[in-house]
């Protein structure tokens, strides 16, 4: 039987209001058996701690600040950012990077929010979870400060260009595919590329409630992506890439639990 890993689920958004645990239950009965829970903002640490209490069996968690959010951080938040990783050891830092496409805050305060949080899981041994929109040569240059020491990094969301794919697989990063790539009108070069990524550096992810794929054949009214989609993801990348689709599952399956350095019983 596929079991699948979602590498990326926004439950905290409140586009799940009232609906969380029948949202799981339906990732559950498509044997979307596992998925990370991504946190944004300083808002959201109680919250995303707390649901990774409520669906522990079945969920990871990041702890960090999205670029969006990048302003919230200051002398005294950082601290306690930082003193909350250290008690509550997330299985990755963030969702933490640049994002130059919205500019929600400035770029001085995207920089710093994102060098602060590479330190912090230099400091603490755990992973980056890494985001990246628009902004690909100063995301580059802040990593290249931080590489050497940098225990692991993914850059979710991944639709960028061949050139970019390589520079983030040259610095041995892994890499996140969503139902972005789901729309063949527009992601032509995309879905070309990522038949070079190698198998042991891939991951798939929904990014719900955003990113619903484009080619779902029943989707809600609400248009709103959810966990149980991941099978149809799994099985849009496979086919692009070319690979039988049992063996597709149980390469990323394994290389997200190695990632996020956890072993979820089946």
């Amino acid at each position: 039987m596929n079991r699948y890993f979602d590498i990326a689920l926004n439950l905290a958004s409140d586009r799940f209001l009232g609906e969380r645990d029948k949202v799981i239950a339906d990732a559950l009965t498509r044997n979307v058996n596992y998925f990370n829970i991504v946190c944004s903002s300083l808002n959201e640490l109680d919250f995303v701690k707390d649901l990774n209490d409520r669906y522990g069996q079945n969920s990871c968690f990041t702890l960090g600040v999205h670029p969006h959010n990048a302003n919230e951080l200051n002398g005294n938040t950082l601290k306690s950012l930082k003193d909350y990783i250290k008690i509550h050891q997330p299985s990755a830092v963030g969702e933490t990077g640049l994002d130059f496409f919205r500019n929600l805050s400035s770029y001085e305060n995207q920089i710093n929010a994102f060098e602060q949080q590479i330190i912090i899981s230099i400091e603490n041994n755990l992973p980056l979870f890494l985001h990246q929109r628009e902004a690909h040569d100063d995301f580059i240059k802040v990593i290249d400060k931080y590489i050497s020491d940098i225990p692991r990094g993914v850059v979710h969301c991944f639709t960028g260009t061949q050139s970019q794919l390589d520079d983030y697989l040259e610095r041995d990063l892994y890499v996140g595919l969503t139902g972005w790539i789901c729309d063949e009108r527009r992601n032509k070069d995309l879905r070309e590329s990522i038949k070079n990524i190698p198998m042991d550096k891939l991951m798939i992810e929904t990014d719900a409630p955003y990113l619903i794929p484009r080619n779902l054949e029943m989707k809600p009214k609400n248009n709103r992506n959810e966990p149980q989609f991941l099978p149809h993801i799994a099985n849009e990348v496979a086919a692009l890439m070319n690979i039988d689709l049992k063996e597709f599952n149980k390469q990323v399956l394994n290389n997200s639990k190695s990632f996020f350095g956890i072993n979820f019983q089946d």
